[in-house]
């Protein structure tokens, strides 16, 4: 039995139970044991604290580098993206771990890898393998989801079209890294049952859940959605989707799929309770009804919609109408920080109503932040303990916050949730156990040196960086395809080459 943590405050289900003064958290082979009132004879001199659950990053790619360090800053979706290929690929452990160990320190032990962004240089599956070792040595639980494509790699429609759009000094460079080159659908699904096999043999089951990761429709054929539909029921394996995340994904899909789109992944066998869809900003009532029928998971992504400027997300309505949605911080946030405390921050602030009306309450929150995640995460595994709140029998992932730095005017007896939602930050967590284990003590993560690995993965970039002149100009290109994406996107009928 683990050394047990006692706390000034505990929030076990933060917004459905009231704060506890006083408590003792014990743990037994990675669950929750016993919740008791501290004992009398307790240290007096211990530091004071606020236990709370960990949270879940429902949608997220497990990419360290941030937008504005690649000249990616304020740029629409669909002139960023290009910018997130720009720098050559580093080793993919130390990209995973650097990753994973800022998302631990903000107080995530689930986190959702949507893995878009491939370093190279090995063979997938070995890739695959240094981030389940990163998430093995760092501590923490991902979903990997292997990215999935076969069509439209430079705008929503074929690549000629596109192609045809922008200054001709660019085409051949835009096409030679952009143009998609298709690989069928079953080499792609057979890649997925490679990396299952390999995480089972080697024992990284414990850390990471393979996934199928579809990017988006509007960049995969029906026959590629219709294989992963299957082969997603056959196998019982999750599925993490793109869908309309822009404006532009929205004409597209109401051109491109006039029945519906939702409806459409409905009809392909897409629509179940392993499916998570990330943003769903441009979604309609009618959609979020099947959706909340189907028992998906809709991921939502505030600070990234509000930087990528795609909008903010109907959440009053998703809530409304029964939609499970979960907290997904897409490799951003408010300053570029990561900080999955502010990134709930902000989603409150949006989405829980003007005045006195009340469209998401602080249960609804906290689930949205804790609980429904998991399922993104970790898929409905049987031997998966229950988790989002800190119970008997429950997985004993929990944050423990600093109260005298969160209270540090110590005026009243405040209720601690009220100075977590106004002011909380992953700047006051001292502490992060996740399955029993403490991951971060005194705000460092425990076992990993964060801050070599840092300088270690920023090293070989900048050397990778200064050995290849032609970042520059495919950089010097990227600005040039985005000041043309401009145009053809504003275009009325943009869409009518798809």
């Amino acid at each position: 039995m683990n050394t047990p943590f006692d706390c000034t405050w505990l929030l076990a289900d933060p917004g459905t139970q009231a704060a506890q003064a006083g408590m003792r958290i014990t743990i037994d082979h990675g669950r929750i044991a016993a919740l008791t009132p501290t004992p009398a004879l307790s240290t007096p001199q211990a530091p004071r604290r606020v236990a709370l659950p960990a949270l879940s990053n429902a949608h997220d790619h497990g990419r360290y580098l941030r937008s504005a360090s690649v000249g990616a800053f304020d740029k629409p979706l669909e002139s960023w993206l290009p910018f997130m290929g720009l720098v050559p690929g580093a080793d993919p452990y130390l990209s995973a771990a650097a990753a994973f160990a800022r998302s631990v320190r903000h107080g995530v032990a689930n986190l959702m890898v949507h893995y878009t962004r491939v370093q190279g240089g090995m063979p997938y599956v070995d890739e695959a393998r240094a981030v389940a070792r990163a998430a093995r040595d760092v501590g923490n639980r991902i979903g990997f989801a292997i990215a999935m494509r076969d069509r439209h790699g430079i705008a929503y429609c074929d690549d000629a079209t596109a192609l045809a759009a922008l200054r001709p000094a660019i085409r051949d460079a835009v096409a030679a890294q952009l143009a998609v080159k298709p690989v069928s659908a079953r080499q792609q699904l057979a890649l997925v049952d490679d990396v299952a096999r390999m995480i089972d043999a080697e024992g990284y089951g414990e850390h990471v859940t393979v996934q199928y990761g579809p990017t988006g429709v509007q960049w995969c054929s029906t026959p590629l959605l219709e294989a992963i539909a299957q082969a997603s029921a056959e196998h019982d394996r999750p599925v993490h989707l793109h869908l309309l995340e822009t404006r532009y994904q929205r004409e597209w899909a109401d051109r491109a799929h006039p029945e519906g789109i939702v409806r459409f992944l409905d009809d392909l066998g897409l629509l179940s309770p392993r499916l998570t869809l990330a943003h769903c900003v441009h979604t309609r009532p009618e959609e979020l009804e099947r959706l909340a029928e189907r028992g998906v998971t809709i991921a939502i992504n505030t600070s990234s919609n509000l930087y990528l400027k795609s909008g903010i997300a109907p959440v009053p309505q998703m809530l409304r109408h029964g939609c499970r949605v979960a907290l997904g911080l897409d490799c951003t946030g408010t300053d570029e920080d990561h900080d999955a405390l502010r990134e709930l921050r902000l989603a409150y602030q949006l989405h829980r109503g003007w005045g006195f009306d009340v469209t998401m309450d602080r249960a609804q929150l906290w689930a949205f932040a804790a609980q429904n995640g998991r399922r993104s995460v970790l898929g409905a595994r049987a031997d998966t303990p229950p988790g989002g709140r800190l119970a008997e029998g429950a997985a004993a992932d929990l944050v423990l916050v600093d109260w005298d730095a969160l209270d540090d005017d110590g005026l009243l007896n405040i209720d601690p949730l009220d100075l977590l939602l106004a002011r909380g930050s992953g700047a006051h967590i001292d502490e992060v156990v996740i399955g029993g284990r403490t991951v971060v003590a005194r705000g460092r993560v425990c076992s990993i040196d964060e801050a070599a690995v840092r300088a270690e993965l920023i090293g070989q970039l900048r050397t990778k960086i200064a050995a290849q002149p032609s970042v520059q100009a495919w950089h010097a290109t990227l600005q040039a395809l985005s000041e043309d994406l401009g145009p053809f996107y504003l275009k009325s009928a943009w869409f009518g080459c798809c």
